[in-house]
This record gives C-alpha cells, sequence and structure tokens, in this order.
C-alpha cells in the first residue's frame, strides 16, 4: 500500500442533463461489458480502487480534478444500473445528501423483494463504514455522499466521499468486503486526498491498544472513566499542571478539541456513556455502533486513554491506496500483463459498444487512455 493524492476541490455546479445522459450510456456500456467479461465481483473490485475508479471517473467525460467526480460518476452509474441490476446481479443504493441517509432502506426494498437472506449483514456494513469514517478517522472531512454496491453473492463495495468547509475540498474513501477482517482496523482499501493532514486516527493498527482501554474503560471502570474524565476537564486549561501530574514532556500538545468534539461543552457526554455502559458491548467495535456514539465521544474516550493510561493513538494520515492491477516496482505485486491488457481491452469494448455517438466514442477512448497514463 503507498500514499495516494487525487485532486479534488469541492464542485457546487451541476451536471448539464445532456452530459449525464451521455455519461450514463457510457457507465452501462463499460459494466456491462467487464460483468459479462469477468463477473460481477470484478466491478466491485474495480470500484474499490480509487485509481481505477478515478480513469473511469473520467472516462465518463466529468472534470478529472473535481469532488462532483465521485457524485455524479455514481450517480450514473446508479441510473443506469436501473432495469438491468437482476440481470447483472448488480445493485447499487445510496447517494449523495439526503440519499446517503436511505441506504439502509433501499438495501432492504432490494432485498425483500428478492429475497436474500444477508441483507442484515450488508445495512450493518454500510452503517458501520459510515461511522467508522466519520468518528474512527477524525480527518475534518464530514461525509455527505456514500454509496453501498453489492451482488448476489452477498459481496459489496463502498465508496463514499466526506468535504471541508474550510479548505474547500474532498476526500474519497473505498471499502471492499473482500478485503475487511476487522471493521475498526485498517479495513479501507484506498483513501484519495489532495491533502495530508494529521487526523485521529483509530483505525491504524498503532491505535490497538487505545481502543481496547477504551473499550474497558466503558464496560468495566465506568465511575473511573467519569473520574477521569472530570479530571482532564479541570485541567484541560492549565496544560504544563496536568503534565506535571502525568510526568508527560513540557513541550506535549494536547490532541486538540475542537468544535463540536469538546467534550467539555457537552451536556450528554455522561449520559451517553452511562447507556453504552449499561448496554456491556462486548468489544470496541460494539462500543462504535452503539446509539448515540459519535466523534465526540469517540474522541474523550481516546483522550482518557492515551492522557491517563499512556496508550497512543496513531496521528498519521490514512490516505493510501492499493494498485489493483500490481505496481511496476512489485509493490504490493507486480503487474499482471495479461490481467492488465485485458481489463484495458474490455473496457474498450464496453466504449464501443454504448449507445452513444461514434465522435463521443472516440473522445471517450482518448479520454481513458489519458487518464491512465496522465496525458
Amino acid at each position: 500500500m503507498r500514499t495516494g493524492i487525487a485532486i479534488m476541490p469541492l464542485d457546487y455546479g451541476i451536471c448539464p442533463r445532456w452530459l449525464f445522459e451521455r455519461m450514463r450510456k457510457l457507465a452501462r456500456g463499460i459494466i456491462v461489458a467487464i460483468t459479462e467479461e469477468f463477473g460481477p465481483d470484478e466491478i466491485l473490485k474495480r470500484f474499490s480502487d480509487p485509481i481505477w475508479f478515478q480513469s473511469f471517473g473520467c472516462t465518463l467525460a466529468f472534470d478529472w480534478n473535481s469532488s462532483g467526480l465521485t457524485t455524479t460518476t455514481l450517480g450514473a452509474v446508479k441510473s443506469a444500473l436501473f432495469g438491468i441490476q437482476d440481470e447483472l446481479g448488480i445493485y447499487i443504493c445510496g447517494g449523495k445528501g439526503r440519499t446517503s441517509r436511505k441506504t439502509p432502506q433501499e438495501i432492504e426494498m432490494y432485498g425483500t423483494a428478492r429475497s436474500f437472506s444477508f441483507v442484515p449483514n450488508l445495512i450493518y456494513a454500510s452503517r458501520m463504514a459510515a461511522k467508522v469514517d466519520s468518528a474512527l478517522i477524525q480527518d475534518n472531512y464530514q461525509i455527505y455522499h456514500h454509496n453501498f454496491i453489492f451482488t448476489k453473492s452477498g459481496d459489496w463495495v463502498v465508496v463514499q466521499q466526506g468535504l471541508n468547509a474550510d479548505n474547500q475540498t474532498a476526500r474519497r474513501y473505498h471499502w471492499l468486503s473482500s478485503k475487511i477482517s476487522d471493521f475498526t482496523e485498517e479495513p479501507h482499501t484506498g483513501i484519495s486526498s489532495n491533502i495530508k493532514v494529521k487526523p485521529l486516527n483509530l483505525t491504524a493498527k498503532q491505535s490497538k491498544k487505545n481502543k481496547e482501554i477504551s473499550a474497558e474503560l466503558v464496560t468495566d471502570g465506568y465511575r473511573t472513566l467519569i473520574s477521569d474524565l472530570e479530571f482532564i476537564k479541570e485541567k484541560q486549561t492549565g496544560q504544563r499542571n496536568l503534565f506535571k501530574t502525568l510526568e508527560m514532556p513540557d513541550d506535549t500538545v494536547l490532541p486538540q478539541l475542537t468544535g463540536d468534539l469538546d467534550f467539555t461543552k457537552s451536556k450528554y457526554l455522561n449520559k451517553i456513556l452511562f447507556q453504552v455502559h449499561e448496554k456491556s458491548p462486548a468489544n470496541f467495535e460494539q462500543v462504535l455502533m452503539s446509539e448515540g456514539v459519535g466523534p465526540m465521544t469517540i474522541r474523550a474516550l481516546s483522550l482518557v486513554s492515551e492522557l491517563i493510561y499512556g496508550a497512543k493513538p496513531s496521528y498519521e494520515d490514512p490516505a493510501r491506496y492499493s494498485f489493483a492491477m500490481g505496481g511496476k516496482d512489485g509493490v504490493p505485486f507486480f503487474v499482471n500483463r495479461r490481467v492488465y491488457d485485458k481489463t484495458l481491452d474490455v473496457i474498450e469494448k464496453g466504449i464501443k459498444k454504448s449507445d452513444i455517438s461514434r465522435r463521443e466514442k472516440e473522445k471517450a477512448l482518448r479520454r481513458f487512455t489519458e487518464s491512465l497514463w496522465g496525458g
């Protein structure tokens, strides 16, 4: 895995209807071609790779450096697959804004109509992905777009995007079910961003002890936890005295608590923690999924675990990606030329099969080539 950068300034414009219609037709041709050649699981694999997804969006004719590439591309794909989802065995739910919050209902609708027994697992995965990217990776990017794509076999991919109103940029998060062994530990296949930050990153392996102590405090040490929180509240303004008590270096800087993440201003934190304590969660994942638990609660637990018990979490930016085709230097594995060439050939076939004009097909092929080689 390598750090990956994709420039995505926020775009508040609206995609013209004529362009969206062409994107929809082109997306349909490419997805049908890939599914016919490789099967529906290949679509999940490709959408989980941020670099391939970026190339795909460029091929559909959207701005290469726009946050709208994510939202409009996925909107076009959702429209393109409607009516042929059973034939392909691929279902796409969710979208931007209010539509993203209806994702569980859309999944349940498909499941009920088609008797999919795995629907509860899909709904849980959708909610978990949203919770992790908003509460466990506190990078000041607010999730506003969430798409959940799944197959008849129950495998799935999540592509969601967050925005940072302060620096006017977006950040995209990719998940793939077959790559996840633990929802709370390095679950992403890639995170694309054009700005590196220093977030609270509780998905890093380095943060494992911090999460374990957080869960223990909620379940077994509730009274101690409340006392620790009160202690930090009292000492937060006098950092030097706090460091002396905890035997920390004078130049240590407390993890920044700003805006709605400042638990010292919350009237509800203790109530939320008590409610979680009463349910006796078995692990940190269950703590995270408890009702009412969000970024502020997780931040407070992490801070106590670090300052009082010495379990330092990671503050390294997890923006990174995996190469679906491999890398030229063998990281994470060498490029499989046969698969690589075959994939390119199939996408080219998909473009040619699309219900668009010859001129539009030529433009799409050119865009696809340029997006791959940086032309």
